[in-house]
């Protein structure tokens, strides 16, 4: 089978996973066994196509030529590849956790969550292989669209609120500001391609430049850059799965994937270092990174609280791309899947902690620790990533983040890095404190000796839930060492 035959595999899979969920909604047990194998055989697909990317191999496919010029083109690079690798691999224990999750909540509309879910993967794929900026901006609107029922899940007030805000926030931004500079890309350079060092040198220069910029970094609302960010607090209302879904699996970081490869293929970071335009977007991200992580300190709802978290980590890669040096979007790029692998883990044990105890408040859960160490030994090691100490993944992002600024002799950045992991500190390590180190209520007490769990005192989550987040959080400690895989593959696409 050719490279290009798996690619459209890789992509038909999750779509034809949604339709097959959605015609065994009445089985319930088969439509978790078509989402599992889905889920399972899309990864497949991707890790097919690693071996030809790291062999430098161009895989390319043009399906319909949309206008005249403008072609729907998949074209799988190193970027691509690692957020493809992402999205379909985390996939797998979203999945499973979300079977867990629905089944022990009892959640209703489980066939179309679940459809959804898979036509989420879709879209996501379809950004990661987009060979040009039409092709891009399609899939970039069926995420939206398609995660949208996702966040309204429950159907009460304030999900359709939640759901206003979110699609009102994501539309805009996209219609007002990215379809302008996708058209003006267009119109300046004749082209809407992808390619290695970019295509706007020679078209445009001076304040344009960083006008163009601005359109593409604000229009891409998934990225979450203040003051763009509400959605993303507001969609915590939907289940815990949807927000892994969106903090970790797809949709942030197809935000952040999209200005990164805005900047790395079509402005090229040789280009914009000459011209100086994207020193407004260091200090714009630098802003959203810090005020992000001040407003974590002040939520006592735990998902909110890492929402918030989010918003911050998510500027990590947005300041990394600003930067405009090689080893400044290495550091970026490292921060998706390594954001992604503690984040995702921070709320699975979210979801777990509700799940068993039907708490979301952190002055609730003193002692939880004590009735739940699996998930709350979990959330310790995905808060070490976040906060960058190794032997966790979010260590080697952070170490490029940090060169990449003294490349570009900006030391006020690595600075902002350093107060930032300070701040993350402030914001998660007390949870751990509280779960731990802090005595539980009288009521907490005494439920915890009237009930045993499935072992002694222990009153985990259901074990599909737990299984999970064990597997992420060893996920985090993993990807440490696996950085000079990512590196190398992602030298691919800065040094070409």
């Amino acid at each position: 089978m050719s490279p290009e035959t798996i690619l459209l595999w890789a992509l038909c899979l999750p779509l034809g996973g949604a339709l097959g969920v959605s015609l065994s909604g009445r089985w319930p047990n088969f439509r978790e066994a078509v989402t599992l194998s889905t889920t399972l055989c899309t990864f497949g697909c991707v890790v097919a196509l690693l071996q030809g990317v790291l062999a430098g191999q161009v895989i390319e496919v043009e399906l319909v030529e949309v206008f005249e010029g403008l072609p729907l083109t998949f074209r799988l690079e190193p970027l691509g590849m690692l957020y493809a690798l992402v999205a379909s691999g985390l996939w797998i224990p979203t999945a499973l956790y979300g079977i867990g999750y629905m089944r022990g909540h009892g959640e209703d509309n489980q066939t179309r969550f679940f459809t959804c879910f898979a036509l989420a993967i879709f879209a996501a794929l379809g950004i990661a292989f987009s060979g040009n900026l039409l092709t891009l901006f399609l899939f970039y609107e069926v995420l939206t669209f398609s995660t949208y029922p996702l966040v309204t899940h429950y159907g009460n007030d304030e999900a359709r609120k939640a759901g206003r805000v979110y699609l009102g926030n994501l539309i805009f931004t996209s219609v007002a500001f990215l379809l302008l500079a996708v058209v003006t890309t267009w119109w300046l350079t004749g082209t809407l391609d992808f390619r290695p060092g970019g295509i706007l040198a020679g078209k445009v220069e001076g304040p344009m430049v960083a006008v163009l910029l601005g359109l593409f970094a604000f229009g891409t609302g998934k990225a979450a850059l203040m003051p763009f960010h509400r959605w993303l607090p507001a969609a915590m209302v939907a289940p815990t799965p949807v927000s892994a879904l969106l903090h970790a699996v797809a949709i942030v970081k197809a935000g952040v994937f999209t200005v990164l490869k805005v900047i790395v293929y079509i402005f090229g970071i040789d280009f914009l270092t000459a011209q100086g335009a994207s020193i407004w977007l260091m200090y714009a991200a630098s802003f959203t990174l810090l005020s992000a992580s001040i407003i974590a300190l002040t939520k006592t709802n735990l998902k909110a609280r890492l929402a918030y978290s989010t918003i911050s980590q998510l500027a990590y890669i947005v300041l990394g791309g600003a930067l405009a040096t090689t080893a400044g979007i290495t550091g970026a790029a490292l921060h998706i899947p390594m954001h992604a692998m503690g984040k995702i883990t921070l709320f699975f044990c979210a979801g777990a902690i509700y799940v068993a105890t039907h708490k979301k408040d952190l002055r609730d859960m003193d002692g939880i620790g004590r009735r739940m160490p699996f998930t709350m030994g979990a959330f310790l090691v995905g808060s070490l990533s976040i906060i960058g100490l190794p032997p966790m993944g979010g260590a080697w992002s952070k170490w490029f983040l940090a060169l990449g600024a003294a490349d570009a002799h900006m030391p006020i950045f690595i600075g902002v890095l350093m107060l930032s992991s300070l701040l993350s500190i402030g914001y998660l390590m007390p949870v751990v404190a509280r779960a731990f180190f802090c005595k539980a209520s009288d009521d907490d007490g005494r439920e915890a000796s009237e009930k045993s769990g499935f072992w002694g005192g222990v009153q985990e989550a259901p074990l599909l839930c737990v299984v999970p987040l064990c597997a992420t959080a060893l996920g985090t400690m993993a990807l440490f060492f696996c950085a000079p895989f990512f590196k190398d593959l992602l030298d691919l696409m800065v040094l070409r």
